[in-house]
């Protein structure tokens, strides 16, 4: 398996050869947990999340990868941003794809399901949210759990 490496801001970064769109999920329980995922590529915490496929839409993407990623079923409940900062690109060892950011972050309800790992993620936890940040992350991972906690009006638009 390759491996991710994120680059913000970096003159030694490669340079971006594609622009996928994906999404990322904010779930959070009754119990003021939200659900995490330590990465199998980087082995850093990360939101559940990936790439929106041709065929599906935002909504359908942020539910399937919640699925394939944690076990969880979950809901959409709202956009709470899109970060497309130019500066930060994410190089893909496998196939040497360099992709510039371009994340829409949503806000999800459990529905049902068990946690479970899989490809993608090598643990899969409920995290006080308070206590989110604390682990070893991205900045990019950090800044949106970090507006999450903003209990922001509006969405952030990056």
């Amino acid at each position: 398996m390759g491996r991710r490496i994120d680059y913000y801001d970096d003159p030694n970064a490669p340079k971006a050869n594609s622009l996928v769109p994906s999404v990322n999920v904010v779930v959070e329980n009754d119990k003021g947990e939200i659900l995490m995922i330590r990465r199998t590529d980087n082995d850093n915490w990360a939101l559940p999340g990936g790439a929106i496929d041709l065929g599906e839409s935002v909504t359908q993407a942020a539910i399937r990868e919640t699925k394939e990623e944690t076990g969880i079923d979950i809901e959409i409940t709202g956009l709470l941003g899109i970060y497309s900062d130019p500066k930060h690109v994410i190089h893909y060892t496998s196939n040497n794809e360099v992709r510039q950011e371009f994340s829409i972050l949503l806000a999800a309800r459990l529905i049902a399901g068990e946690r479970c790992t899989s490809d993608e993620s090598s643990e899969v936890l409920w995290i006080p949210v308070k206590k989110a940040t604390n682990r070893q992350m991205d900045r990019s991972m950090r800044m949106r759990i970090l507006h999450y906690l903003e209990n922001r009006q509006l969405p952030v638009i990056a």
